[in-house]
C-alpha cells in the first residue's frame, strides 16, 4: 500500500472580515452557523430536457445524505453514492479489499449482488466512442453472471474511491463527493433551479441548476485538486492525455467541462456560411464567489478560431456580466475551434463551466426596463435569432419587484433578462431633453424611462420642489441589465448644484458586484423649479443604455435578507437565523419579524428589529423528534408607516465572501427547515454470517488492548454497513483482530 499524509480536519464556521456598505454583524450566538452541510460545486450544472445523466456534488459534512433535491417542477433525482473522506487505516483495509476482488477466485455472496445493482452507475453523457478505423467490432461474449456483474460493480466502486481521493486538496470544503442520477422531464421548463443535498443531520446551501434545450456532451469529471507546492506549482497539474484536451462536438450543444491550473479546453465543429451563432458561457452564474482568488470566481474567456487557426471572435464577459457571450455570424463553411481558459489560469474541481452553441434566440436588451402593476406595456427587444418571437411581460397578477422573462417562438426560448413592476405613475423620456431650457417637466411621483442616445447625453427633467420637500432620485439600470454607468445630480433654477452621486451601494442585489446605479435623497432648500441631470459617467450610449428613474419624495420600504437559506432543528430543540434588513428612503423604525403559516410541531415567538438595528436573530424551536423530508418556511416582516401596513417577504440567502474581503447577501429561491436527530445513526441493514473456525488464525502473538481491538472492530463494521467489503473480507479481518487480544 502507497503512504498516505495524515489529513488535517476540515475547518467550518465564519470568521468575522469587515464589509463595504451594509455592515454584516455575526450574531455569534446563533446556532445556524454551526451548520456545516456545504457544496462547493456540482457536475455537470445542469442538462437537456428530456434525458438522463449523472451528476456529482463536492462539499463536506454530507455523511448519512439521503437524497438530492432541485427546485422547481420536472426534474427528479435519484441518489446512487456517497464517498465520505476515509482515513488511512480505512483506505488500507479498501485497499486489501479491492486487491482480493481483482483475484479470478473471489466472489460476492447474493446479498451483494443486490445491493451492487444500486450502486452500478449510468454511462456518462458526451458522445459514444466509435471503432477506430480498420479496428474489427469486438466478438459477442456470453453474458456474465449476476454475481460477476455484482463483484464488477463493486471493483468499480472501490476503484474509484481511490481514484476520487486526495490527501492534499487544494480545497479540503470539496472532498466530500455525492453522485446521484438526474432525470429531466421533456416538457420541463427550461432556465435556472437550484440543487441541494438533504441528509440526516441537515440540508447543504443551493448553487445552480440548469435546463437547457440542445443535446449536451460532458468531459470527464475530474478528481479533487491537489494543493499547489509555491514555485512548485506544476506538480499539482492535472495530468491527462492529449485525446481529452480537444473534443469534436456538433451543434447545437451545450458542452460541460471543469477547468484544471493551467489548462485550456478545446472544441472543433463544424458551421456553414449565414449561421448566426450564439457561444454563451456559464461560469460565475454556477459558482458565484469563491474566496480565496481574485477576481472572486471562475473569470471565463472565450476564444474563437477559424480553420486556419485564426482569430475571429474574443470575449471575456458580457457586459457587466463577468460571464463571456459570442455572437458570430458564420462568413463561410468550414471547421472552427472554441477555446475557453481562466483568465488567470488558475481551476480546481470547482471550475465548473457549461457553454452552448447554437441559433438559440438571444436578448441583448430590452426597452422599457420595466412598467406600473397591472397596466400594460409594450416591449421592444433586441438580440440574436428573434425572428417569429413573442416577449410576455410578467403576469397582470404580478406583484412589484424583478421578475425574469423571455422570448419563445413556441419551441426554443432565449435566455431571461430582468423586467422591473412598480406601483408609481410611469413615462418615457422625450428629446429634445438635453439642458434645463429644453428640460421635460414631470410631477411627482414618477417613473422616467429612457435611454442615452449619443455620447455624452444629458436627459434633463423638471420638476416643482417646495421647501423643506425631500426627494429621491433612484436610478436602475445595471441591476436591470442596462451597461448604463448612470451618473445623477439636482441643480437649482440657477443652475446650482444641490446634491449629486455617481455610484450606490445595494447590499440587496447579492450577485451584483459593479454597483453604478445611482441614487440621491436631497432636502429641497426653498420653493420653487429643480432639474435632475442624467448621464453616463463614461459618455457611452446606444439603444441598450436604457434606464428607469424614480422621482418621488421618500418612499420609506426595507427589504430583508435571511442567513442561512435553511434551518436545520435538533430533536425537541431550537434553531436561529439572522435577519438582515436594508433600509430605504431613509426608513428607521422598528420592524416586527414572524413565521408565517408555520406547521404542526414548529413555532417562534418572532423578533423585532428596533429602530435603526440592521440585524437581529429570529428563533425558531421544535416539539418534534425528526422529519422526514424538509418543509418550506417564510419569513416576513411588517410595519405601519403613515397609516401604510408594508408587508415584505424575507429573501433567504448566503453569506458569501469575494476575493479574501467582501462580503455578499447571495438570494437563495427557497428556505427549507428540518429537524433531526442528532443521535442518529444508520441502520444496520447488512447481517454479518457467523465468524467460521477457518477464519481465525493460528499461532498470533497478541498485541492489542481491549480499547484498540473495539476501535479496529467498528472500524471494520462501518465499513461493512456501507458496502465496501464482502462477508467473506469482514470476517476474516474481524477474526485476525480478535486474534491479537492481549487476554
Amino acid at each position: 500500500m502507497r503512504k498516505w499524509q495524515e489529513i488535517k480536519e476540515l475547518m467550518s464556521g465564519f470568521k468575522n472580515l469587515p464589509t463595504l456598505g451594509l455592515a454584516i454583524l455575526v450574531v455569534a450566538a446563533s446556532p445556524a452557523w454551526a451548520q456545516g452541510q456545504y457544496i462547493g460545486f456540482v457536475y455537470p450544472a445542469g442538462g437537456q430536457q428530456g434525458t438522463t445523466f449523472p451528476i456529482r456534488l463536492g462539499g463536506q459534512a454530507l455523511i448519512h445524505a439521503s437524497s438530492v433535491v432541485v427546485t422547481g417542477e420536472g426534474v427528479s433525482v435519484r441518489l446512487v453514492d456517497h464517498y465520505r473522506v476515509m482515513d488511512n487505516q480505512e483506505l488500507g483495509l479498501i485497499g486489501q479489499q479491492l486487491n482480493e476482488l481483482r483475484k479470478k477466485e473471489s466472489a460476492v455472496d447474493d446479498v451483494m449482488v443486490a445491493k451492487m445493482a444500486w450502486f452500478e452507475f449510468p454511462a456518462p453523457i458526451g458522445p459514444a466512442e466509435e471503432p477506430k478505423l480498420g479496428q474489427a467490432a469486438p466478438k459477442s461474449a456470453p453474458a456474465p453472471s449476476e454475481k460477476e456483474v455484482a463483484k464488477q460493480n463493486l471493483i468499480e466502486r472501490l476503484r474509484r474511491l481511490f481514484a476520487e481521493d486526495e490527501r492534499n486538496p487544494a480545497v479540503r470544503s470539496q472532498t466530500e463527493l455525492v453522485f446521484a442520477e438526474v432525470t429531466v422531464a421533456p416538457d420541463a421548463k427550461p432556465g435556472r433551479r437550484e440543487i441541494r443535498v438533504i441528509t440526516k443531520r441537515g440540508i447543504s446551501n443551493a448553487l445552480s441548476f440548469y435546463v437547457d434545450q440542445v443535446p449536451e456532451v460532458a468531459r470527464k469529471p475530474m478528481v479533487t485538486c491537489q494543493l499547489p507546492v509555491l514555485g512548485k506549482e506544476f506538480l499539482a497539474q492535472r495530468k491527462r492525455p492529449p485525446e481529452e484536451e480537444e473534443l469534436r462536438i456538433t451543434a447545437p450543444c451545450t458542452v460541460n467541462g471543469q477547468i484544471a491550473a493551467g489548462e485550456v479546453n478545446r472544441y472543433r465543429f463544424a458551421a456553414t456560411k449565414g449561421q448566426r451563432l450564439v457561444i454563451a458561457a456559464k461560469a460565475r452564474a454556477l459558482v458565484p464567489y469563491v474566496a480565496d482568488g481574485v477576481p472572486g470566481w471562475f473569470q471565463a474567456v472565450l476564444r474563437l478560431r477559424d480553420n486556419n487557426g485564426r482569430e475571429v471572435a474574443y470575449n471575456d464577459d458580457f457586459r457587466s456580466d463577468p460571464d463571456p457571450v459570442i455572437h458570430y455570424e458564420v462568413p463561410e463553411d468550414g471547421e472552427y475551434l472554441l477555446t475557453i481558459n481562466e483568465a488567470l489560469f488558475r481551476g480546481r474541481e470547482s471550475f465548473v463551466y457549461r457553454i452552448t452553441v447554437s441559433e438559440l434566440p438571444f436578448l441583448t436588451s430590452i426597452f422599457p426596463l420595466g412598467g406600473r402593476v397591472g397596466e400594460p406595456v409594450q416591449i421592444e427587444m433586441t438580440g440574436w435569432n428573434l425572428e417569429k418571437t413573442t416577449l410576455a411581460p410578467p403576469p397582470k397578477d404580478a406583484k412589484p419587484g424583478h421578475h425574469l422573462i423571455a422570448a419563445t417562438n413556441g419551441k426554443l426560448v432565449s435566455n431571461h433578462v430582468p423586467f422591473a413592476l412598480d406601483t408609481l405613475p410611469e413615462c418615457l423620456d422625450r428629446e429634445p431633453n438635453n439642458d434645463p431650457s429644453t428640460a421635460q417637466k414631470v410631477v411627482l411621483p414618477i417613473i422616467v424611462n429612457g435611454r442615452m442616445d449619443r455620447p455624452g447625453d444629458w436627459d434633463v427633467f423638471e420638476v416643482e420642489g417646495k421647501a423643506g420637500e425631500t426627494m429621491v432620485a433612484e436610478v436602475s439600470a445595471r441591476r436591470l441589465g442596462s451597461p448604463m454607468d448612470s451618473f445623477v445630480k439636482v441643480t437649482g433654477a440657477d443652475g446650482r448644484i444641490i446634491a449629486l452621486n455617481d455610484d450606490h451601494f445595494d447590499a440587496a442585489s447579492g450577485l451584483n458586484t459593479d454597483h453604478t446605479d445611482s441614487y440621491l435623497m436631497v432636502k429641497l432648500p426653498a420653493d420653487g423649479k429643480y432639474f435632475i441631470h442624467l448621464g453616463d459617467a463614461r459618455r457611452q450610449a446606444g439603444k441598450e443604455h436604457s434606464y428607469r428613474l424614480r422621482l418621488s419624495q421618500t418612499q420609506p420600504d426595507f427589504a430583508l435578507r435571511l442567513i442561512p437559506s435553511r434551518i436545520v432543528i435538533p430533536s425537541k430543540g431550537s434553531a436561529a437565523v439572522t435577519v438582515f434588513v436594508i433600509r430605504k428612503d431613509g426608513f428607521e423604525g422598528p420592524i416586527n419579524l414572524s413565521f408565517k403559516n408555520l406547521p404542526p410541531g414548529i413555532e417562534s415567538a418572532g423578533a423585532t428589529l428596533a429602530a435603526k438595528q440592521e440585524v437581529v436573530a429570529l428563533t425558531v424551536k421544535t416539539s418534534l423528534t425528526e422529519m422526514e423530508k424538509p418543509v418550506s418556511l417564510t419569513v416576513i416582516g411588517s410595519v405601519t408607516v403613515g397609516g401604510r401596513e408594508i408587508i415584505r417577504e424575507a429573501v433567504p440567502a448566503e453569506d458569501k465572501m469575494q476575493a479574501f474581503l467582501w462580503r455578499h447577501l447571495l438570494p437563495a429561491e427557497d428556505l427549507p427547515a428540518l429537524v433531526y436527530d442528532p443521535s442518529y445513526q444508520p441502520p444496520t441493514d447488512r447481517v454479518r454470517p457467523p465468524i467460521r473456525d477457518q477464519d481465525r488464525p493460528k499461532n498470533v502473538n497478541p498485541t492489542l488492548q481491549k480499547a484498540s481491538v473495539d476501535g479496529y472492530m467498528r472500524q471494520i463494521e462501518r465499513l461493512y454497513q456501507e458496502w465496501f467489503f464482502t462477508d467473506e473480507f469482514a470476517n476474516r479481518e474481524m477474526a485476525g483482530i480478535e486474534a491479537r487480544l492481549i487476554k
